[in-house]
Parts: C-alpha cells; sequence; structure tokens
C-alpha cells in the first residue's frame, strides 16, 4: 500500500511537470520505474490521411453539441453577444500517465478522460468561438519526458505526426477567409512550436494567424521564435504573434529548470545556451511587465472531481521575472496539484482564465481591423 501511494503522489507530481523540465526534477528510480515504458518502441502506423474527418477523433469541433468539454463554462459566464470570428486549433497537454506504451493508444480511456478535462478547462477560454477544434492524437507517454533514451523522441515524433495530420484537416474544413487562432499547453505547446515552423512560417498561411498561445513550454526567443516565423506579441493590440508564459509563485525555486532550459536544442538544433525565452504577461498582454492582482479579470478554481469550476477575479497578480518566467505572489489556493518550488504549470491557463479569454477577443479583433484597413 505504502509504495501504491507513493506512485499516485509521484503520478501527482508529474502530472505538474512538462517535456525537459521534469527530465531533472524527476529523474530519481522511483518516477522512471513508474512511469518511463519498459516495452520497446513500436512504429506508430501512419494514420489513414482522412481519419480526422470522423468527428470520433475530435474532443472538441463544430457538430459535436453537448459532448463537447471546450463549450463549457463557467457559472456567471454568460456567452459573448457575437461570436468570436476565428477558427480555432488547441493542443491538449499529455494525458496519458501509462508505461506500457511510448505512444497512447486511442482507445486509452483513462487518458481519453484526462485529455477532456484539460480541454473543459484550457480551451474553454476560447470557446466564443464556434469554431474550436482539439484533436485526439497519440501523445507521447510522460515517462517519455523522463528519459534521454532515444525512443522518447521517436514517440514524440509520432505524436507529432499525428498532429499534423489534424491540423491539416483542420486547415481544410475552416473558411479559407476566417482568422486563425493556435494554442497548446506542455507537450501540445511543444508540438505547436514545431507546427508553427512546418506549417506556418514562410507561407500564406501565416497572413491569417490572430495570435499562437504556446503556454507551459519554453519559447527561446533567439532560437525558437525566428523559426517559428512569427514575433512575440509586444503589445495588448498585437495580432499575428506569439504568447507564452510559464507560472510560479513566491518563494519559488526555478534553479533546475533553468539549468535544464540551457541544456536542450531549440527549433534551430542550436542548444539554447544562455538565450532569454519569451514571458507574456496575460494580465497586461505585453512581453514582460507586470500587474497587481486588480487586474485580473477572473482566476478558474477547478473542481476536477465534478469536473467543474468557478471564477474569482482578482485572485492574483502577474510579474515577468528577468529570469523569463511568470511570477504570481504568494501562492493561491487553487488545488493540490502546486509542483515543488511554486510550479503552478497545471494551473498556467486557469490563472488566468477570463485575462485570456479577453485576450483572444483583442487580438482577433485587431486582425480583423488590420485587414480592413489593407483592403
Amino acid at each position: 500500500m505504502a509504495r501504491k501511494f507513493l506512485y499516485v503522489m509521484a503520478a501527482f507530481v508529474v502530472l505538474l511537470l512538462g517535456g525537459a523540465v521534469a527530465l531533472v526534477l524527476w529523474s530519481d528510480s522511483l518516477t522512471k520505474l513508474a512511469f518511463v515504458p519498459t516495452a520497446k518502441f513500436t512504429p506508430q502506423a501512419a494514420l489513414a490521411a482522412n481519419v480526422y474527418d470522423d468527428p470520433k477523433m475530435w474532443i472538441a469541433r463544430p457538430g459535436l453539441g453537448a459532448q463537447d468539454p471546450a463549450r463549457w463554462l463557467p457559472p456567471g459566464q454568460k456567452p459573448e453577444a457575437q461570436p468570436l470570428h476565428a477558427a480555432v486549433f488547441f493542443i491538449h497537454p499529455t494525458s496519458y500517465l501509462e508505461k506500457a506504451h511510448w505512444n497512447a493508444p486511442l482507445d486509452d480511456t483513462k487518458a481519453r478522460e484526462l485529455a477532456e478535462t484539460f480541454v473543459r478547462g484550457m480551451a474553454s477560454p476560447f470557446n466564443a468561438s464556434a469554431d474550436l477544434w482539439a484533436p485526439r492524437y497519440r501523445q507521447a507517454a510522460f515517462g517519455a519526458f523522463l528519459t534521454d533514451d532515444p525512443q522518447a523522441g521517436q514517440a514524440l515524433d509520432a505524436a507529432y505526426a499525428d498532429v499534423l495530420l489534424a491540423f491539416d484537416t483542420f486547415i481544410a474544413g475552416v473558411d479559407k477567409d476566417e482568422p486563425i487562432v493556435l494554442a497548446g499547453h506542455s507537450q501540445g505547446a511543444l508540438h505547436l512550436k514545431r507546427l508553427l515552423r512546418d506549417r506556418v512560417a514562410g507561407t500564406p498561411l501565416a497572413a491569417r494567424i490572430a495570435a499562437v498561445y504556446a503556454i507551459g513550454w519554453p519559447i527561446s526567443l533567439d532560437h525558437d521564435l525566428p523559426a517559428m516565423g512569427l514575433p512575440a506579441c509586444a503589445k495588448p493590440e498585437d495580432a499575428g504573434c506569439v504568447v507564452s508564459w510559464m507560472s510560479f509563485a513566491e518563494p519559488a525555486d526555478t534553479k533546475l529548470l533553468l539549468e535544464s532550459y540551457h541544456q536542450h536544442p531549440g527549433l534551430d538544433g542550436k542548444p539554447v545556451g544562455d538565450s532569454a525565452f519569451l514571458c507574456s504577461n496575460p494580465l497586461t498582454g505585453t512581453a514582460g511587465g507586470a500587474a497587481d492582482a486588480k487586474a485580473n479579470l477572473g482566476t478558474l478554481i477547478p473542481d476536477l472531481e465534478k469536473k467543474a469550476g468557478r471564477l474569482v477575479p482578482t485572485m492574483v497578480p502577474a510579474r515577468c521575472g528577468s529570469d523569463g518566467l511568470l511570477y504570481i505572489g504568494s501562492p493561491p489556493d487553487l488545488g493540490p496539484y502546486v509542483g515543488p518550488g511554486n510550479n503552478y504549470h497545471v494551473y498556467d491557463i486557469p490563472l488566468f482564465w477570463a485575462n485570456l479569454r479577453a485576450d483572444v477577443a483583442r487580438r482577433v479583433a485587431a486582425k480583423a481591423a488590420s485587414k480592413a484597413s489593407a483592403q
């Protein structure tokens, strides 16, 4: 029983941390034993080119109705009078915590249910759009982020291949004149970075991007952002740009996280070294800066057991530190899943739910105004 308890606690901790961060913080033998797959990596058969034509391959998409978790709104939050005129593509974070496979089977019940929970809380800020899509994909297992085994990289590549196929279906299915918002958290943000490089940068599609929200994953200003083909969002009215942050309460212990970041390559294949990474302030809409809690329009306090939550305004401030991390002051009580060092990774989006919703609307409006003035 004690061993089982330790494994469960390790699962909760690893759930908070993505990618290279977890590799450094939780690479001890217990965590590896609990999560790193022991089976040999099995190359994933390519999905059929038209597989994402099937609504069952989507957690969220137009036409799913009450089955779509992304349509959820917190109590008291009313739908906008005018729908957001933009198509949204959201990539969910890792929800597969098992070690039987390097990639999650599409029919794994636990992974599917947790992914739907993530979409409910993290994609719902974007649901002023009626055109919100979030694919199921054969995500890399959490254990893939806890080892330098080459099989882990193969698992991530396999997951990314599914994301690309879903994205191509999304693009083919939305109005050709509709602005596009791209979003993802943690593993989803990692795939989103690559997608920008491989499908958007230097193409006509770049002109349709209203905003990119790559949250919970570091973006190097020197080694990632240029390859993504879009600038950082410097001001709240900017459009066609990238937003990103990683949240810590104070006092924060970020040493190992930063050391891990500095050791890994960017999208250009070069080590990021001491390159700064992007910190967007979700309360101001700027790159960098600070705002006190009164600027926070609403933090989503989740109730995971009831698959619900409530919005509380003015709960936390936000300040981009000189190290590129986002600091939220004293630790707020959002639930049990706060990581060591006051890492609020799993709450990156809920902390600023209402401000993110407003930010999306503002940047889509700015994109529309820019297009109108150019005609």
